[in-house]
């Protein structure tokens, strides 16, 4: 049955957003306005488009879905390595970013190993988005799928017409706004949706559902951390992905440089942080209790389904409205990331075009390509797991050793990237769930594939950068 009401709020909510797009439009003058709001905003709107990007599909219907049928292991990926991702990227990177002046995270590999290491980096990155940003089509969809009974390749066709659209407008301005907006009202709808989930697991007392949980959930549903070395080697593995994957990426960095000082940005990272797996570990817990309030047979997404059972119908809709403005808000970050660096780093070495305007044109190529891979039907998690993996395997070495000395050369940076890039892809074509799966399929403790392939990113940057130094030494002492 269609929920009009539902459907009518949010159809007003679109309509809301797209009028402060339009009046963010009217500070976009330049490039930099368009994409690092001029390197103005205060905390709050720095924190605020932080925390509104990591929240998205991710943690609100991804992760809460996974620890529902996999327990609190399943927990590692989103909100605990995002969450630790935000924070390492404030106590150590934030300040000296900022302080380079950057535009895109690919100008920094540019900066530090020259033209060669940026193109690739560019490329390497922007295709990197499309699963994340199909992901978060795919999850708002399925919403569509439940409010209106549109079908599912139908409701991720209009969502990438609005995503799309409105990012279109304003650039990082109309993302910064929208986000604050956005994130407010999901932080609340949290709130409430936590605490009436509770309050139906205990009969009306929110206390009583949370023993309640302790009690009936069984044990190892609950163990955070697996206890076993297989388990737990498998479990660190992903934790790395999203706490390292994301930390060479252009959506984080970008909302670094969009602070108006160094201390701001710092300071705005740590605390989306700490708010980001706080507040990530209400759609956790609501995965759990869903394996007591829903049956076993359910299909559709943990958190509407709950939040439609345990809700008065009015806060219901309220919800539903916040949930899908989550999503948005993820959506329009996650275009306009890879969107600049295609712009900026690809596209603007070799037009003439303006550079506005290319950037805007960036966008309409991204939600394309985006649109595309949603419909080549992988699972929301396993997206969502490949576009960490693949910053993590390929970018973070020489992001990290770029953060740390002067390079003497694009080669070891390239080197790495190959290195760790090309053993990924072989792994992931190969279909292998460990490192060299027919060779260690039978080991104690297989290697993770994503975690193996950046210690050899490591090795092969540390030997390339050797070898480098010694005949840079050899040709100073002909010479």
């Amino acid at each position: 049955m269609i929920d009009w009401v539902t459907g009518g709020v949010l159809i007003g909510y679109v309509a809301l957003m797209f009028g402060v797009a339009a009046y963010a439009q009217t500070k976009v003058h330049s490039v930099e306005d368009f994409l690092v709001a001029g390197r103005r905003l205060p905390f709050f709107f720095s924190f605020a488009t932080l925390l509104a990007t990591w929240f998205g599909a991710g943690t609100m219907l991804t992760a809460a879905d996974s620890v529902r049928t996999g327990g609190m292991v399943r927990a590692a990926l989103e909100p605990f390595g995002a969450g630790v991702c935000l924070i390492l990227a404030g106590a150590f990177f934030a300040k000296r970013l900022w302080n380079m002046k950057l535009l895109t995270l690919a100008d920094f590999f540019g900066r530090k190993f020259g033209r060669t290491v940026e193109l690739t980096a560019a490329v390497v990155m922007v295709p990197a988005y499309f699963g994340w940003i199909a992901v978060q089509f795919i999850a708002l969809a399925s919403l569509l799928e439940i409010i209106f009974g549109l079908p599912l390749n139908v409701g991720v066709l209009l969502v990438a017409l609005v995503g799309t659209g409105y990012t279109l407008l304003g650039g990082m301005w109309s993302v910064t706004l929208t986000d604050a907006l956005q994130v407010s009202l999901l932080l609340v709808g949290l709130l409430v949706l936590g605490y009436e989930t509770l309050a139906v697991l205990g009969q009306g007392d929110a206390f009583a559902g949370f023993a309640r949980l302790g009690r009936e959930i069984p044990a190892p549903m609950l163990e955070v951390v697996p206890s076993k070395a297989p388990a737990f080697v498998s479990w660190l593995g992903v934790l790395v992905v999203a706490a390292l994957g994301n930390l060479p990426s252009q959506d984080l960095t970008q909302r670094m440089f969009s602070a108006k000082s160094a201390e701001v940005a710092a300071r705005a990272c740590f605390t989306a942080g700490i708010a980001y797996i706080s507040f990530g570990l209400i759609p956790v817990m609501i995965g759990l209790a869903a394996r007591l309030i829903l049956p076993e047979t359910v299909t559709q997404a943990v958190v509407p389904a709950i939040a439609k059972a345990a809700m008065h119908p009015a806060l219901s809709v309220v919800f539903t409205v916040t949930l899908a403005s989550a999503v948005l808000s993820t959506i329009d970050s996650a275009i306009l990331s890879p969107a600049s660096v295609l712009a900026q780093n690809v596209l603007g070495p070799i037009t003439k075009r303006d550079p506005l305007a290319l950037n805007r044109w960036a966008v309409v190529g991204v939600g394309a390509a985006s649109l595309l891979t949603a419909y080549m039907g992988e699972s929301a998690y396993g997206l969502l797991e490949d576009a960490y993996a693949i910053g993590l395997v390929s970018l973070f070495v020489p992001f990290l050793m770029g953060m740390l000395h002067e390079p003497v050369s694009g080669r070891p940076a390239m080197t790495s990237m190959a290195t760790g890039g090309l053993l990924w892809l072989l792994h992931y074509g190969m279909g292998w769930e460990h490192f060299l799966a027919p060779m260690t399929a039978h080991w104690s403790i297989p290697p993770p594939v994503a975690l193996t392939a950046t210690m050899l990113g490591f090795v092969s940057y540390g030997v390339a950068h050797v070898l480098e130094v010694r005949a840079m030494t050899r040709a100073t002492e002909v010479a």
